[in-house]
């Protein structure tokens, strides 16, 4: 996650940016195994459980981008 967060702030994110906010979803909780992953890490890293829904609640349609937009952005990113 340090790694990636890093690349995001390096070589994409704006001068007026506030640094990225990394976020683990775990489909298990499992403390030690966290504990671990996150041990001396000082970048803003959160981490949660996570169900799988079969779509995204109304309230953050709009506002999350979409699969496809992800996408595009990550193929941009590699292209530079």
């Amino acid at each position: 996650m340090n790694f990636y967060l890093s690349a995001i702030d390096d070589k994409m994110r704006h001068k007026d940016d506030n640094p990225s906010i990394g976020l683990l979803l775990c489909k298990s909780r499992n403390k030690v195994v966290a504990e671990y992953a996150l041990k001396g890490i000082i970048k803003p890293i959160g981490i949660s459980e996570y169900e799988l829904t079969k779509a995204l609640p109304k309230k953050l349609q709009g506002i999350m981008p979409s699969i496809e937009e992800i996408e595009t952005e990550l193929n941009n990113f590699e292209s530079n």
